[in-house]
């Protein structure tokens, strides 16, 4: 987390001393949970993933308002429009809009990341073989891009596969699988309202739909001929895989930039190419995971006032600014807007750089997939992944699994009940 590095200059300024927990996302939710099944308020600060703890725990969560009204604090610098609206919306509310729970802090998002020198390389032999460009972007679609992992496997040494995907038994396999979901057309809940402000009414589930069948039928398919190893990853495993050099391309978080580029952690660093991910029916869709921080309304006052100057430190724009050099995301429209960044930018003064042009195109609203917010979403993600996991394992067949997860999923929100 690059925010460590520098934290030392937060407790000069305020003389707080803060420490920071650097861990598995599992290991934050369950901690979470039990911090607040406790009400014990001992994380004052919380990394809040907007489906597994801003969703289902949003009453646990202080209200930023509180702190924005004190005329004792400090206030925001440049406000809250300076921030990237849909992080702002997605990140740090829960279906009710007068009630903020969260200030953005980061915004990982899934694009195509490949191999430039060996695209470059055996460009004009695919070309011949297959009759069209294979440069990666939104303008080839996923078939395409299922033929190009398969012509890698067939015809290029340097790597074992030509495509990797985070598909083990969890979260990271519902991520991967669902930026095809969303650019074949198909999503999870009928009532659209979910996927930004959050709902605790989703509606019907959607995965038994011919779009959502038609999807998951690609991604068993796609997977069929992706690395072994695939079913064992995270997205972690997954970048790890790639930066070994046993890869051609994958869908994964840009923020692995930093580790593509390091060579200290990586074989192909200076080889990594950026892209928005193919499209599908329904164009190209590129899962967004931002988080903000949040503040745990259990901790006594006087730390909550103290966790609120963190935020207002940690999310400034200078801080940003210098975490953007560390390899971090800003979610400020100041930052992006700096003519200094500008410059960093173009002229790629550090890893993140290489991924930020790709990644502020898949922020467009054409081109980014927001995942459902709803308090059931810790079991309907369950749910999906496991059902993936065993289609992925031939024990269902997309269509099986589709329709046994809808039918789940209906009963973990009510839906069923609803109808009758």
């Amino acid at each position: 987390m690059a925010v460590k590095s520098i934290v030392n200059e937060f407790t000069a300024k305020t003389g707080i001393k803060v420490e920071i927990t650097q861990t598995r996302l599992e290991d934050v939710v369950a901690k979470t949970i039990l911090d607040f099944s406790a009400k014990a308020g001992d994380i004052e600060l919380i990394y809040t993933d907007p489906y597994q703890i801003l969703s289902p725990f949003h009453g646990h969560l202080a209200d930023m308002r509180k702190f924005m009204n004190d005329p004792a604090l400090p206030k925001i610098p440049l406000g809250l429009n300076d921030f990237i609206k849909t992080d702002l919306i997605a990140g740090g509310y829960m279906i009710d809009k007068d009630r903020l729970l969260g200030i953005p802090y980061d915004c990982p998002t899934m694009i195509w990341i490949y191999r430039k020198d060996i695209f470059l390389k055996y460009k004009d032999k695919f070309m011949a073989d297959r009759g069209y460009d294979w440069t990666p972007g939104s303008n080839l679609s996923w078939e395409q891009y299922y033929e190009i992992a398969k012509w890698i496997n067939e015809h290029v040494p340097e790597v074992k596969a030509g495509t990797g995907h985070q598909a083990l038994m969890y979260d990271s396999l519902q991520c991967d699988f669902s930026n095809v979901l969303a650019a074949y057309g198909g999503k999870y809940f009928a009532n659209d309202q979910v996927n930004l402000w959050g709902s605790n009414l989703p509606g019907k589930c959607m995965l038994d739909q011919p779009q959502a069948i038609e999807a998951t039928r690609f991604y068993k398919k796609l997977l069929s001929i992706a690395h072994p190893g695939s079913t064992s990853w995270d997205w972690n495993g997954l970048a790890e895989a790639f930066a070994a050099g046993d890869i051609a391309m994958a869908p994964e978080w840009h923020e692995f930039a930093s580790t593509f580029e390091d060579p200290a952690r990586s074989k192909v660093a200076g080889k990594v190419g950026y892209a928005l991910l193919p499209h599908g029916a329904n164009g190209s869709k590129n899962h967004w995971g931002g988080t903000n921080i949040s503040i745990n309304s259990y901790a006594s006052e006087k730390k909550q006032k103290a966790a609120w100057l963190y935020i207002l430190w940690a999310t400034s724009p200078n801080v940003q600014k210098k975490l953007l050099l560390r390899g971090s995301t800003p979610t400020r429209y100041a930052v992006y807007n700096d003519r200094f960044v500008k410059q960093w930018i173009k002229f790629k003064v550090n890893p993140i750089m290489e991924s930020l042009h790709t990644v502020t195109e898949a922020w467009k609203p054409e081109n980014i997939f927001l995942r459902p917010k709803t308090p059931y979403w810790l079991d309907v993600n369950t749910v999906v992944f496991t059902n993936l996991s065993y289609m992925l394992a031939g024990k269902l067949s997309p269509e099986e699994a589709m329709r046994d997860a809808t039918l789940k999923i209906d009963q973990i929100t009510g839906y069923n009940k609803m109808k009758k």
